[in-house]
């Protein structure tokens, strides 16, 4: 079941929350970076129509529902300006397992703000909404994505070599996970 209730998670210096209308020219802005989009799965450009149609998409779901990706909009703390984004997948066939994302413009990178947005996203899945798991993928050229998690505590469970084609190549895979059991309750 989705959390319906959901309006925003809080940092220190951030807010999670659902996406507006007024973030559409920073989602594009970022999401057209050819250096944020590397190892996304968008290409570059990424259209307004994209963007229209994706805020779309969000304002009809909620976080935690089965089978759905959920994109939560970062902010800074007192700022309504778009840094980012993360996201959350919850599983359909084990709604007990969620796999996470997040990207961050390229002025916001380098001052923790992935850090910060994950170790939360990680305790709003974990602690508040009780997954068993949570995992993530990224591409082993991607350096400091695999840092941002290594840093919040998921643990480096496998390297694929070769095993996604993304934009004309493959692509090599790191693959993390965290259990609720290694999670501590007050992060």
């Amino acid at each position: 079941m989705g959390d319906a209730a959901f309006t925003a998670l809080t940092t220190a210096r951030l807010v999670l929350r659902r996406f507006r209308p007024e973030d559409l020219d920073a989602l594009v802005a970022y999401r057209s970076d050819p250096e944020t989009a590397r190892y996304q799965s968008w290409e570059v450009p990424y259209r307004p129509s994209q963007a229209r149609q994706f805020l779309q998409e969000l304002e009809a779901i909620h976080p935690d529902t089965p089978g759905e990706w959920f994109q939560f909009a970062i902010s800074l703390r007192g700022a309504d300006g778009l840094i980012g984004d993360c996201g959350a997948h919850v599983q359909a066939e084990d709604p007990r397992q969620a796999e996470i994302g997040f990207t961050l413009a390229p002025q916001h990178q380098g001052s923790g703000y992935a850090t910060e947005a994950v170790r939360r996203l990680l305790h709003y899945l974990l602690i508040e909404r009780g997954k068993h798991r949570v995992r993530a993928t990224c591409d082993d050229r991607n350096t400091r994505s695999a840092a941002a998690l290594e840093r919040v505590g998921m643990r480096r469970e496998g390297h694929l070599l070769e095993s996604t084609w993304s934009k004309g190549e493959w692509t090599n895979d790191l693959l993390y996970g965290v259990l609720r059991r290694e999670w501590p309750s007050g992060s």
